[in-house]
């Protein structure tokens, strides 16, 4: 059996991505309040697997999590890339004109905004948690409340479904990065995943010069790497200064390796997150 830990409770998006990937397999969910926490979970248990949001196609990246995964020392074991398609729900007995408040994590409530324009009268109230939500007004018998969460959370927490696909845009879609202790990786490989390694997520900064950046992604195109993502974070006290996090795809690991070696003089602090096979998008 797998442990893994969640930022969320069961129904959230990452239960539902955690039991994709480990499909077909017994897995505990270790339900965490933050992702501090997940990786806290990582630290104290080195069996223990994380599951978290990396971005959304919508919402854009989470920053937070590639500083914290650069600062926990784990590594990727692979990604999965699911359909994020929200419900209205409420409690069983009660129907749309009972409805006064709605209650989602805000990024779930921002990808929902024509459906709440549509609906001006409801106040919208931000949650940590889409399947929490849910959780929260069952519980608490929280009449005239509703909550926006996947389908999975409605019927895990006996809610009533008033509305499906309520998102905004159809076409919704969350990456999430599966990660462990460093340790484990390679036993974790042999038993999920198979040798198509064609994806890499490295981190470097880069001196404070003109055209560094040019330099290395030049080198990168050279080896015909491909840059599928390059995200920027400021360095905190170091004015000016940034981290790169890029993601890259390659037909052939060999070159890949080469293309690391050719620009690793060029930047300063280069680490790489996790080499993997990059996932697919799952509906």
């Amino acid at each position: 059996m797998k442990k893994i830990a969640i930022q969320g409770t069961r129904g959230s998006y990452h239960d539902i991505a955690a039991h994709k990937f480990f499909k077909n397999e017994e897995i505990e969910l270790l339900c965490c309040a933050t992702f501090e926490d997940v990786f806290k979970a990582i630290r104290q248990d080195s069996q223990t697997i994380g599951m978290l949001a990396i971005e959304n196609t919508i919402a854009g990246s989470l920053l937070q999590n590639h500083e914290l995964l650069r600062q926990s020392g784990a590594q990727i074991l692979g990604e999965y890339k699911l359909r994020i398609s929200h419900c209205f729900v409420c409690l069983p007995e009660e129907d749309w004109a009972d409805i006064i408040e709605v209650n989602s994590h805000p990024i779930a409530l921002m990808q929902c905004r024509e459906f709440l324009q549509q609906h001006p009268t409801i106040k919208v109230v931000e949650c940590e948690d889409t399947a929490q939500s849910a959780e929260n007004i069952k519980l608490n018998n929280l009449k005239g409340h509703a909550a926006i969460c996947s389908k999975t959370a409605a019927e895990y927490y006996g809610m009533k479904i008033l509305k499906e696909g309520v998102e905004t845009n159809k076409h919704n879609f969350t990456r999430f990065l599966v990660v462990a202790d460093p340790w484990q990786i390679d036993e974790l490989r042999r038993e999920h995943l198979n040798n198509n390694t064609d994806k890499a997520n490295i981190v470097f900064t880069l001196p404070h010069t003109e055209g560094s950046l040019s330099q290395v992604l030049s080198i990168l195109s050279f080896y015909k790497i491909n840059l599928t993502k390059i995200q920027s974070l400021p360095i905190i006290g170091r004015e000016w200064e940034y981290q790169f996090y890029v993601d890259v795809t390659f037909d052939d690991y060999l070159r890949y390796k080469q293309a690391i070696a050719a620009i690793t003089p060029l930047t300063k602090e280069l680490k790489i997150l996790g080499e993997y096979a990059a996932g697919k998008s799952n509906i």
